[in-house]
C-alpha cells in the first residue's frame, strides 16, 4: 500500500509499522522532512529521491506534499482486542460501530477523530463498508497508526456479543437524547450510520438508546465524521 503526506509517513516510521521505502520529491528542500529522515535513519532505510511526476503518478496526484512510502497492508485486529485494550489501561471501554460508511475521507476523518478523543477502536462490516486504504490514512493524519479496526461479518451479531459484555450501545439517529442529557460514562458503543441511508432498521432496534445532536439550521444531516467528533466530544467531557 502507497501512503503520502508528510504526517501519515511520519507515523508509520515512529509507530513501528513495517515501511519498505520512501520517497521524496528530488530538489525539495524543506526543514518540516527533519523528523522524516530522522526516523529513517533510525530504522536504517535509504531514501529514495524522485521527480514530483513520478509521486503524482504514486499518489494518484493526491497531495502527497512530496513525501510517500510503501507499506504493508493495514494489519486489522479484532473486536476482543479492542476489548482487551480497554482493559490494558484500566478504563472503561469506548468503540465506534460504523454501520455503512463507504466514504474513505469520512472513514478517514473518522478515525482521526476517534484517536484525538481516546476510543479503544472502530469496528466496521466486512460488506457495504470502505476499507483502510492509501485515501484513508492520508485524511487520517497518522492516526491509523495508532487505532485499532477491526472488521467483522455480521455486525448486529458483534452488537449483541458487546450487550452480553455489559456495553450499553448506542444509536446516533433521529428522534433520540440529546447526548448532554445521557450519561455516556461505563462501557459504551456508539453506532454511526451513512449520510444516505442512516442505520439500517434491525441495528437500530437493537441499540439500547438513541442519541441526537441538536440543530438550529434549515439543513437537518451532518456529515458523518462530524457528527462523530462532537458526540466523541461530549462523551471525553463527561468521563474526564
Amino acid at each position: 500500500m502507497v501512503i503520502y503526506g508528510r504526517n501519515p509517513v511520519k507515523e508509520a516510521l515512529r509507530s513501528g509499522q513495517t515501511v519498505e521505502k520512501v520517497f521524496i520529491q528530488k530538489g525539495l528542500k524543506d526543514p518540516g522532512l527533519a523528523n522524516i529522515y530522522k526516523y529513517m535513519k533510525d530504522k536504517q532505510l535509504v531514501v529514495t529521491y524522485v521527480e514530483k511526476a513520478k509521486l503524482d503518478k504514486m499518489c494518484e496526484k493526491g497531495n502527497h506534499q512530496g513525501v510517500a512510502a510503501t507499506v504493508t497492508d493495514f494489519e486489522y485486529s479484532t473486536v476482543e482486542d479492542i476489548e482487551n485494550l480497554a482493559k490494558e489501561r484500566n478504563e472503561d471501554l469506548m468503540v465506534l460501530i460504523l454501520d455503512g460508511i463507504n466514504d474513505p475521507h469520512n472513514l478517514g476523518a473518522i478515525i482521526r477523530s476517534a484517536e484525538c478523543f481516546g476510543v479503544h477502536g472502530i469496528i466496521i462490516p466486512k460488506h457495504r463498508s470502505v476499507t483502510v486504504n492509501d485515501t484513508v490514512v492520508k485524511v487520517a493524519c497518522g492516526a491509523t497508526e495508532h487505532m485499532m479496526v477491526a472488521k467483522v461479518t455480521n455486525l448486529n451479531d458483534t452488537i449483541r456479543t458487546l450487550k452480553e459484555h455489559n456495553v450499553w450501545v448506542y444509536a446516533t439517529d433521529f428522534d433520540g437524547k440529546t447526548p448532554s442529557s445521557v450519561n455516556l460514562k461505563g462501557n459504551i458503543a456508539f453506532v454511526i450510520g451513512s449520510e444516505g441511508d442512516g442505520i439500517s432498521k434491525l441495528t437500530k432496534e437493537l441499540c439500547d438508546e438513541t442519541l441526537t445532536i441538536p440543530q438550529y439550521g434549515e439543513i437537518n444531516s451532518l456529515n458523518a465524521s462530524v457528527a462523530t467528533g462532537i458526540i466523541l466530544y461530549e462523551a471525553i467531557r463527561q468521563r474526564k
